[in-house]
């Protein structure tokens, strides 16, 4: 691999590309409406441009101060030119809006907000204490309810069940943000950003890092007792990212003075923590509970690629019986026993000659008769 190619794949952070694409999903997931597959697409794809181009443009904003404290980066070390590496970061972001407007054409707007508040993290608000690392956790939310609105069809807004999602994930980055910003605080103080290690030390903004990670905590939780289609397979993973975020934030809070190498161990921790607490969010909704079907939550339409199996069924309906044809009406003489109308003794002379044995040649038989005419004995 050449120097040049080494350097983008550098200034891409790999080990952090899972987590832009997964936030999107789980913004989906947590939109509980119904998705187009090219939306699906858009929300992990758009967030993922918008994350490679907001590292080249964040490098290119950062370079006076990575020459300070990170010098073996692309561009202080000259291995990838400035201009460059701004060219590169329009471009993820041209490609995150032209995807954008070929699926959902409105929420082009979110990437318009999402560039803005890279370059105003980049170039302004880094130094200015929490308000900083608040505008890096907002760039988290905004890719969830992205992901959300553009996984939709087009004119459906998408449900209030993702507000949980976006307060918790806010918060999370900032926490995590914070943490990243221990292991700098040297290059900090001596750039004149003004970040909070530098303005209240490390064990303040270690404590102010938990705080917020907590509250991270009890947010997901709430979207999991309250909106979760699938809370045990949620509850799993986000169990797991709480043991994990414990392991993270233990020794910066037991440890009296914190060296660079701690910090950073403890934030990728969180890196790879963030991973599974958004893996928890898409579970919760996507997942399969147990060896059958999910059931839906009452009052509100299953979404998601398993809404087919949450569908109720519909007992099918069986044509009617076909009604028989009725007989012809026979009109039917009442019985005239008695009578003397000529059409009743033409009746019952019928009647009469039918029920008489009739022999070989068919003539009714007669029984016998005496010389006057009287019957035989």
């Amino acid at each position: 691999m050449g120097s040049a190619a080494r350097a983008h794949l550098e200034t891409w952070r790999p080990y952090t590309l899972a987590h832009p694409g997964l936030v999107g999903l789980a913004g989906a997931a947590a939109g509980a409406g119904a998705h187009t597959p090219q939306g699906l697409l858009a929300a992990w794809l758009c967030p993922t441009l918008g994350w490679l181009g907001g590292h080249y443009l964040g490098d290119y904003f950062d370079r006076a101060l990575d020459a300070i404290g990170k010098p073996q980066r692309p561009i202080p070390s000259g291995r990838l030119a400035a201009r460059t590496a701004l060219l590169c970061g329009l471009a993820a972001e041209i490609c995150a809006a032209a995807v954008t407007l070929a699926v959902n054409w409105p929420v082009v707007v979110g990437v318009v907000l999402a560039l803005a508040g890279i370059v105003a993290y980049s170039r302004v608000l880094k130094g200015r204490g929490i308000l900083g690392n608040g505008v890096r956790g907002l760039l988290t939310g905004l890719a969830v309810l992205f992901g959300a609105a553009v996984s939709a069809p087009a004119g459906r807004p998408p449900s209030w069940d993702v507000l949980p999602v976006v307060v918790a994930l806010v918060l999370h980055d900032t926490a995590s943000n914070l943490v990243g910003t221990l292991r700098d605080t040297d290059a900090d103080r001596s750039g004149g950003y003004r970040t909070v290690p530098v303005l209240r030390g490390v064990a303040a903004a270690a404590r102010i890092a938990a705080l917020l990670y907590l509250a991270a905590l009890l947010c997901a939780v709430v979207h999991l007792a309250t909106a979760a289609r699938h809370p045990a397979a949620g509850g799993l993973l986000a169990a797991v990212a709480a043991v994990a975020g414990a392991a993270a934030f233990r020794p910066l809070l037991r440890t009296p003075s914190l060296d660079a190498r701690l910090a950073l161990w403890s934030h990728e921790v969180l890196v790879g923590e963030r991973l599974v607490l958004s893996a928890a969010v898409i579970a919760c909704h996507w997942g399969t509970a147990g060896s059958g079907a999910p059931a839906a939550r009452p009052g509100r339409q299953p979404a998601g690629p398993a809404a087919h199996e949450d569908t109720p069924r519909v007992p099918a309906r069986h044509p009617p019986p076909i009604p028989r044809p009725r007989t012809p009406f026979r009109a039917t003489l009442p019985r005239t026993e008695g009578l003397t109308h000529p059409d009743a003794r033409e009746r019952s002379d019928r009647q009469s000659r039918t029920s008489r044995p009739r022999g070989r040649r068919g003539a009714v038989r007669r029984p016998p008769r005496g010389r006057r005419g009287h019957p035989a004995r």
